[in-house]
């Protein structure tokens, strides 16, 4: 197997770490769906509960970290949404996007990013992540990629 070359100028991140301005976990609050969000992980977590179980989806979106709104949202014992395999990019796409119009901060990260490729730096997510070989979808990076050309499309207008 041969693995893929080295990512130059590639920017990694990691979607978990609170100090990563385009992660999941950074405190950067926004407003979604008329409801007040602390992190991009809250409303990800929440969106798998909503309208099938409003007081679970309240309670992660109440969660005082982002750590533990993920962990109340990979819960077995709750049931989730039935078309979440279908939505959660959709659902992920909306809370980036919206983190970054609500956060001049987050938005002039991403920008100033460029045209650089962005990896989710996990070895062990291979829908989210890159992977350990890099050969995984990498989906939070081109959500990332997305956001950030929706982004530089907006500014020229």
């Amino acid at each position: 197997m041969l693995f893929p070359e080295v990512d130059e100028g590639a920017l990694f991140v990691c979607r978990s770490d609170s100090d990563e301005l385009l992660g999941t976990h950074s405190p950067h609050e926004f407003v979604l769906d008329g409801l007040k969000w602390p992190t991009v992980e809250h409303y990800f977590q929440a969106m798998k509960f909503e309208k099938i179980v409003p007081e679970y989806f309240e309670k992660i979106r109440l969660c005082p970290s982002a750590k533990q709104a993920r962990k109340l949202g990979r819960s077995k014992l709750k049931k989730i949404r039935a078309d979440w395999s279908k939505v959660k990019r959709v659902v992920m796409t909306r809370a980036v996007y919206t983190k970054c119009r609500a956060n001049d901060e987050v938005a002039n990260a991403l920008i100033e990013s460029g045209d650089s490729k962005i990896l989710e730096n996990s070895q062990y997510d291979y829908y989210w992540g890159c992977g350990r070989d890099r050969r995984a979808e990498n989906t939070y990076g081109q959500v990332l990629m997305d956001v950030r050309a929706k982004l530089l499309e907006e500014s020229t207008v």
